[in-house]
């Protein structure tokens, strides 16, 4: 179900694998697009066919419950969990409401088809358009490589200056245009699960209320609303937190491609030209070649096979020697010669270009090897007294004076501000010696200070040796194993670690109690300090994809602190033991669909007995698949929760709310932003009542 992330280093080696990847995500893109065409017109005559609208309202959910999500990585969150199985809970709960027989609502059109339209447009269209500029500067590159490669040596060298120069210029389009469009179709795969569910549960919101008789569905909707809501609004604040940790990878990697090596990977792998002969002549082989340098094994993979000819897999090779090949003894330029166990002679192999052919000269130790790291170690901060006392100062006057501030930590101080806040305070002449209480460093900038102090550390509080095994803790679906893996990880932590991890999550616990000031809950501080306190030793995609999992870690420490440091646990030696799966996901979903159906009272028209002479209408209790013959009028959704305090009013009655029916809906689509933002603020009266209008 899963995709393996599509690593930006993949894109200089623009390998066959790296192609056959990105393959699986065009699909993917393309059987999305399709998916969204459905439901556009599917809710467009939703809209129109009043008189069909039953049997419209049944392929809309036959088309939910046939679309599952893809996601990048091996784990999904409990939240992206929820996300994947909304589109049945969606279409469980359409089939219920068509017994209803509910009528469509004004606004229909804003909360589904237009969102979904732009998505779809503006993104899907977007990464189109990268993709036909990735396939033509592709092309363009490896047609002139071609023809580049086979100049002779013997020209002018100002012929072959020129056409180097020609060769890098596309070599480095194609490799932006290669960065460009990864980073856009896994942002799209990525954004779609918010981007596709958010308009479709808006849809379902507004449809549920505007017919009466479904009033007491909505009051069972309304709570695993408002934890998709959640789910949802978590899993944009990891696509956010893990976008921005992507972009500055691809930035990396535009300036360095070539120092990105991947853990794990061969010391150096591309393309190769291998000089074949035959009775007949001489011909040059693409070839695309890995070398792993322990071992000194080659293994070569035949690019340019003929049609009907017997297919090679790839071929590995012992490497003895490696020579640079003198320019004077071939017609051909970027050669060299090796020598391997398996096979007899020389074997003469062309790199793509003079720096290409250097670098698989020095990995396989030829002659004159050129040795170069374009990476520098920078001066790094550590966690030394100094760096306590600064955090200690900065968690004082938080507390005593921002911390019901709106936005706190979320809210980005100046760059110039907390660089002198910091060279002031790290001053080796006079380190700490710096007045908080002064007017120059407002709450921003201390915040800011904090956040890049501990997320320059040289080592990550948290520490990169645990780091696998928190976010495996993270990634378990037994919630009692999660927490007491992550207590247990916690106390092997070195001593100076645990002490700052403590003040540090001790002050977040501070922070989200004051969460109705400040719109900071446990969630929104793990997106935050997710990243801060932990990060990866290696800077892949794939380590940005467990970046959600980091978060996480946080959140746990926050909401179960009390626990976590009255001690130790039992056997801190190592993590409980997870209990073996029976299935592939033992997590239960949110659910609204397999709940037990309440019993509704509802009005009925008595049949026409003259012997009881009674033809009024009468309350009961309808019984399960009797449908109603009166309806009560739609009544007005509950507007989303706002950043400003209401007061809140009487709750109206049934008959008040009736008479309101006349008031146009108000438009979720148009407010997500701010509904999101807030929807993790608890409304104590939002549960257990019926929707009405609060104005």
């Amino acid at each position: 179900m899963g995709h393996p992330p599509l690593e930006f280093s993949d894109c200089y080696l623009d390998s066959p694998d790296f192609r056959e990847r990105l393959k699986c995500y065009e699909q993917e893109l393309e059987r999305t697009n399709k998916f969204i065409k459905d439901v556009i017109k599917d809710g467009n005559a939703l809209i129109g066919a009043m008189r069909n609208y039953s049997s419209a309202v049944q392929k809309f959910s036959q088309t939910l419950q046939s679309f599952q999500f893809d996601f990048i990585g091996d784990t999904l969150t409990d939240d992206e969990i929820n996300i994947a199985e909304s589109f049945k809970e969606f279409a469980e709960l359409l089939n219920e409401v068509e017994n209803e027989r509910m009528m469509m609502v004004h606004n229909a059109s804003d909360l589904l088809i237009k969102p979904l339209e732009n998505f779809r447009k503006e993104q899907i269209g977007f990464t189109k358009e990268r993709k036909k500029k990735f396939e033509k500067d592709g092309e363009r590159f490896y047609s002139l490589l071609d023809r580049h490669l086979h100049l002779s040596s013997k020209k002018k060298e100002s012929q072959l200056q020129e056409a180097d120069l020609q060769v890098d210029k596309e070599r480095h389009n194609f490799f932006e245009s290669s960065l460009d469009y990864v980073y856009q179709i896994q942002e799209v795969q990525e954004s779609k699960k918010f981007n596709i569910v958010e308009p479709v549960l808006a849809f379902l919101h507004s449809l549920f209320i505007s017919n009466s008789l479904t009033v007491e569905l909505t009051q069972d909707f309304l709570p695993y609303k408002q934890q998709l809501q959640l789910s949802l609004q978590n899993t944009r604040n990891h696509f956010s937190s893990t976008r921005e940790e992507m972009e500055e990878l691809k930035k990396r990697m535009k300036e360095a491609p070539q120092t990105c090596k991947l853990p794990g990977q061969p010391t150096i792998e591309g393309y190769l030209y291998t000089q074949e002969k035959w009775a007949l002549g001489i011909s040059w082989v693409k070839y695309y070649c890995q070398y792993e340098k322990e071992t000194k094994t080659l293994t070569m993979m035949p690019m340019e096979q003929k049609p009907g000819a017997k297919q090679q897999g790839p071929l590995d090779l012992t490497l003895k020697y490696c020579v640079r090949r003198k320019t004077e003894s071939i017609d051909k330029r970027f050669c060299f010669d090796i020598e391997t166990n398996e096979r007899p002679g020389t074997i003469t192999l062309q790199a793509l270009s003079e720096a290409n052919r250097r670098l698989w000269m020095e990995a396989m130790d030829g002659k004159e090897p050129i040795y170069h790291s374009p990476i520098t170690k920078q001066e790094e901060m550590e966690l030394n007294e100094v760096g306590f006392k600064f955090v200690r100062k900065c968690i004082n006057v938080i507390e005593s004076k921002g911390i019901k501030t709106e936005g706190l930590y979320r809210t980005v101080g100046s760059n110039i501000q907390v660089q002198k806040l910091l060279n002031a305070f790290f001053d080796p002449k006079c380190p700490g010696d710096v007045d908080f209480n002064n007017s120059d460093w407002d709450i921003k900038t201390v915040t800011s200070s904090l956040k890049f102090y501990l997320r320059n550390l040289s080592e990550p509080v948290m520490t990169y040796r645990l780091h696998k095994e928190l976010v495996s803790a993270a990634k378990s679906d037994n919630l009692d194993y999660r927490l007491g893996a992550i207590h247990s990880l916690v106390y092997k932590l070195p001593e100076k670690n645990r002490e700052m991890l403590e003040i540090l999550i001790r002050h977040l616990v501070n922070v989200c109690e004051h969460s109705k000031e400040n719109l900071m809950t446990p969630s929104n501080m793990g997106v935050i300090f997710g990243p801060t306190l932990m990060r990866a030793q290696e800077d892949t995609v794939a380590a940005m994809m467990n970046i959600k999992f980091q978060n996480i870690v946080v959140e746990i420490l926050i909401e179960h602190f009390v626990k976590i440091y009255s001690g130790p646990p039992e056997e801190s030696t190592a993590p409980p033991v997870p209990p073996p799966r029976v299935t592939a996901r033992r997590h239960k979903p949110i659910t609204i669909s397999k709940r037990l159906l309440r019993e509704r009272t509802v009005f009925y028209t008595s049949s026409l007995d003259e012997s009881e002479g009674d033809s009024d209408s009468f309350s009961k209790v309808r019984p399960p698949g009797e449908k109603p013959t009166i309806i009560r009028p739609p009544v007005r959704p509950p507007d989303p929760p706002c950043r400003a305090a209401t007061p809140q009013k009487p709750e109206p009655k049934p008959d008040i709310v009736a008479g309101n029916a006349g008031e146009i809906p108000s438009s979720v689509v148009a407010s997500r932003t701010r509904f999101f933002e807030t929807a993790s603020r608890k409304t104590g009266s939002s549960q257990g009542r019926l929707p009405g209008d609060e104005s």
